[in-house]
């Protein structure tokens, strides 16, 4: 807690319109908002590489945007960083009654019910009116595919939803043929709409198959990276630039990296 505590003293000096640092002074809640995902990100990106040394710095860095939003708060006499851990504690126990309160669910799902629901009742308490569609609460800033999988998943624990991945896997091949008649069409509009419906029901696809769809994106984002740069290594061992080898050169070298295990 005094590290804590010391964290929000930085963070007033740094704030403070005498004697602050100029581009902290500056800040204000929306331009903050990109340092902010980029910090969530890294914290994603320590885990999946395993570096905890690494994920200790970058919580630290998170843990930064959530001072500094509490402080331009206090300022503006909203509520301060305190306030914040209390909400979140509050909530914490609210939504674990089988934890604090003694209560015993009979299934996973009978606790996911009354995680929803307390979900839902919090919101009303909040706005004073009643939600009016179980897709509330999930935010359209969120990355797509994450907007996605929270959008399914609420339908899904509503009944709206297919029986198994089988089911989804007709899905996919229904979508890409409408997308290859777009494709045909030279309808670019109808195009966008068709490949839209192709990723929103793969990312339906992943979540049947128990596979977080942005983790799977990234890895495979990781793969690409590695196995292009092996390509780059190649070709620069050859003397030539990248622009001067034929795309079969560059499959060969591709083929060599699947091979390499990179």
């Amino acid at each position: 807690m005094q590290q804590t505590r010391r964290l929000i003293e930085i963070m007033a000096r740094l704030r403070d319109p005498e004697t602050g640092c100029p581009w902290d002074r500056q800040q204000d809640f929306a331009s903050l908002i990109p340092y902010t995902l980029e910090e969530a990100y890294e914290v994603a990106d320590a885990i999946e590489r395993g570096d905890f040394t690494d994920l200790r710095d970058e919580l630290g860095d998170l843990l930064l945007q959530v001072a500094f939003h509490s402080r331009m708060a206090e300022e503006q006499g909203l509520f301060d960083f305190e306030a914040v851990a209390a909400a979140i504690a509050d909530k914490l126990e609210r939504r674990h009654p089988h934890v604090f309160a003694g209560i015993d669910f009979d299934s996973d799902t009978a606790r996911l019910r009354y995680w929803e629901a307390s979900k839902l009742e919090e919101k009303s308490e909040k706005t004073g009116q009643t939600p009016g569609s179980v897709l509330e609460g999930v935010a359209a800033a969120l990355p797509a595919l994450m907007e996605a999988q929270k959008l399914q998943k609420r339908a899904a624990r509503h009944g709206f939803d297919w029986d198994s991945a089988e089911a989804v896997f007709g899905k996919v091949r229904e979508e890409l043929g409408e997308l290859e008649q777009a494709v045909a069409s030279g309808d670019t509009a109808h195009v966008r709409e068709e490949l839209g419906d192709l990723l929103f029901v793969l990312v339906n696809l992943a979540r049947h198959l128990d596979v977080d769809a942005e983790t799977a994106l990234r890895n495979g984002n990781r793969k690409f990276r590695r196995r292009f740069q092996f390509i780059e290594e190649c070709v620069n061992r050859t003397g030539k630039r990248l622009a001067d080898c034929s795309l079969a050169e560059l499959d060969a070298f591709w083929d060599e990296a699947k091979r390499a295990g990179h």
